[in-house]
């Protein structure tokens, strides 16, 4: 009988040993090691996702502070233009640009006239001051001379208060915006 117990026993103690807890979980209504594994990675993935969410809150949350931040930009630079009494023009409004392709976004505009030689003339006198111009024709027949070509609004109003210091320069001085 004692060996019989010792078979059972030892019987018990193999099947225990070779089938492990999951089998005494299993038996129990327990969760296995592969259920608890399964829910520990749903855990994580939930957890990842949550931090993805907030990831992608954050990024929102600083384009629209970009947004907000170049928006405002955009009112202190149109302010600065007023205060230094100039305009900012979009072609369409002169009949749109005859002339083909211009490098910049932005041009300070100096003046503006019907006969090309009026042009040229400015031109050749704004060429000894050290500046660029360039002839800029409208199709509404109006022939602009332009200096200081820049792509960015700020470097623009530099560029008008720079011009609006030189003797050359009219009252009537504008922006030209290149869209």
């Amino acid at each position: 009988m004692n060996m019989k117990k010792s078979l059972i026993l030892l019987a018990i103690s193999s099947l225990l040993m070779l089938t492990g807890c999951d089998f005494l979980r299993k038996l129990a209504g327990r969760p296995t090691s592969d259920m608890i594994e399964n829910k520990r990675i749903e855990v994580l993935r939930i957890e990842e996702a949550a931090q993805q969410a907030r990831l992608d809150s954050l990024k929102q949350a600083e384009r629209m502070m970009r947004d907000s931040l170049a928006a405002l930009d955009s009112l202190a630079a149109l302010e600065g233009i007023r205060q230094n009494g100039g305009t900012i023009l979009n072609p369409a409004k002169l009949g749109g640009l005859f002339t083909t392709k211009l490098e910049a976004r932005y041009y300070i505009i100096i003046g503006s006239y019907r006969h090309r030689t009026n042009a040229e003339a400015l031109l050749k006198k704004v060429s000894s001051f050290g500046y660029k111009p360039a002839l800029i024709s409208f199709r509404n027949g109006l022939i602009a001379v332009g200096l200081c070509p820049v792509n960015n609004l700020q470097d623009a109003l530099d560029a008008l208060k720079k011009v609006r210091k030189e003797t050359f320069c009219p009252n009537d001085v504008w922006i030209l915006l290149n869209e």
